[in-house]
């Protein structure tokens, strides 16, 4: 199994779930520029997009040798990971992820969506730089922000976790490095709302299971309802939790791989 975390976060984002998954190799990585992973200073498109991100998770299961292992991706961690199956889906024997998927389209360019990403826009400038890049105090209150306001009624993010994040995000040029995805368009609302339908034949053809949760207020229950045009074999799962399943759902997280684990014939 391979474990792609989210924004803003790192790989222990998955810490509730390895110790609930069936016994196999479990990889959870930090992506390009987060965690304990290189940060570098250069053109994004070269490191910090879905592709260049991509390429590294490739590389990552080949040089480890993985037979076809269970690919999870929780917030970009799903955009990468649909990166991944793109490039090569003969690397992969199931996804299990959690929004944003296609589908969602030009409901992501509705007023009450502009409320919640307001921030995508605020990642372009410089300015999100100087605010917040090397400064704690200011990356603590742009994190619990997020940290709060995304997750479900029942869950309130332990305080030792939101200071690891602090600790890894206040690094001068970390959270720099963490805003790349958004500044090559990675997640841009436009690029989600020109996002064609794909022909029957374009469908990716991995299976997939989808958890979407019931208490995202980024991402609406009624958005899940094109994901069939974008995948052949599907299941969707509508879960009791809010943006950040993993940590907050680990349960039906490590479930829902174990599943796919187990179809070793698909």
């Amino acid at each position: 199994m391979v474990l792609l975390h989210g924004w803003p976060s790192d790989r222990t984002e998955y810490r509730e779930v390895v110790p609930l998954l069936p016994e196999a190799d479990v990889v959870v990585p930090d992506l390009r520029g987060f965690g304990a992973s290189d940060k570098h200073a250069a053109d994004p498109t070269q490191h910090y997009s879905a592709d260049a991100q991509a390429r590294s998770i490739i590389g990552l299961i080949e040089e480890l040798g993985l037979d076809r292992p269970v690919l999870c991706g929780h917030d970009i961690g799903s955009r990468i990971a649909l990166a991944v199956v793109r490039r090569r889906p003969d690397l992969v024997r199931a996804m299990v992820l959690t929004p944003p998927l296609p589908g969602i389209g030009e409901r992501i360019l509705a007023p009450s969506a502009h409320q919640e990403f307001w921030y995508l826009g605020l990642h372009q400038l410089p300015l999100a730089d100087e605010l917040i890049d090397g400064r704690p105090e200011a990356v603590r209150c742009y994190l619990r922000h997020f940290w709060t306001h995304w997750s479900g009624p029942a869950f309130a993010l332990a305080e030792e976790h939101l200071e690891h994040l602090v600790a890894l995000y206040a690094e001068p040029g970390a959270f720099t490095a963490s805003i790349g995805w958004y500044r090559v368009g990675s997640g841009g609302l436009a690029k989600v709302a020109a996002e064609p339908v794909s022909r029957p034949e374009q469908r990716i053809g991995v299976p997939t299971t989808v958890l979407w949760p019931e208490h995202d207020p980024l991402f609406p229950v009624d958005w899940s309802d094109r994901l069939g045009q974008f995948f052949a074999d599907l299941q969707i799962q509508h879960v009791d939790g809010g943006h950040f399943l993993p940590l907050e759902c680990p349960r039906e997280f490590a479930v829902a791989v174990g599943r796919r684990l187990s179809s070793r014939s698909s």
